[in-house]
């Protein structure tokens, strides 16, 4: 029924954490797809230890290309009506999948919050909830019917791919729906990607939202104009 995507990269530290929040889920009908793009640390062994010992987990690998490139082909190979994406250092209250398939009929995704969470696993916050539909830009805390999003991909050799991804969605004109659930645990990982600044791809990803509101009616025009507007300030805030 859902097909969970995780992409992976040297996420040894927290990726046994992530893959049992996901096959303990209250919902037992889903797929779990393992992405590894080239671990030098004991990620893909233990991917693949999950997969020796659950048939539900499907390991693939790719060679540096990145967590689009890994996204992509997670999307490629599910199996599932639905899609969910959830990163290698996070993890899923065991009640996420039922919350949001309780609510998704009439929409084609659903939307909701997430809670912060250290390395090692302590909640740091009581939560965070999007206010309006084009609030986050992250794909996860979303479940999505895979016909809604069946066409779009994410974009190859950006380090703020999540952004094109989400944009490109609003953009699509997908109907949503709000819940006020904060189970997708964010882990405060101070080796991620996006904990450092990266003034290159920051121009890089203005310049390629620059380039969809061209074109665009008046409302897409002023969602991509508003979502540069909230990550120009995300950059200047850092």
């Amino acid at each position: 029924m859902i097909s969970i995507i995780v992409p992976i990269y040297n996420a040894e530290q927290y990726l046994n954490a992530c893959v049992e929040s996901l096959l303990n889920q209250t919902v037992k009908d889903i797929e779990v797809i393992l992405i590894d793009d080239s671990s030098t640390d004991r990620s893909l062994a233990i991917a693949q230890a999950f997969a020796a010992q659950d048939s539900r987990v499907k390991v693939l690998q790719e060679f540096h290309a990145g967590q689009s490139v890994a996204r992509n082909m997670g999307m490629a190979h599910a199996r599932g009506e639905y899609i969910a994406f959830v990163d290698a250092d996070d993890q899923l209250e065991l009640d996420w999948c039922e919350r949001h398939l309780a609510v998704i009929e009439g929409v084609d995704y659903v939307q909701s919050g997430y809670t912060r969470i250290s390395p090692e696993g302590k909640r740091l916050n009581s939560g965070c909830l999007p206010k309006h539909p084009y609030q986050f830009t992250s794909p996860c805390m979303r479940l999505y019917k895979l016909q809604a999003i069946s066409r779009l991909r994410f974009s190859p050799g950006f380090i703020y791919e999540d952004v094109l991804f989400s944009t490109d969605l609003w953009l699509s004109g997908a109907r949503s729906k709000m819940i006020d659930h904060t189970g997708y645990l964010y882990t405060l990982n101070p080796n991620s990607t996006t904990a450092h600044p990266h003034p290159d791809a920051q121009r890089k990803v203005l310049r390629a939202l620059n380039e969809k509101a061209k074109g665009q009616p008046i409302k897409g025009k002023l969602i991509v104009w508003y979502t540069m507007i909230r990550l120009k300030l995300h950059f200047l805030l850092r």
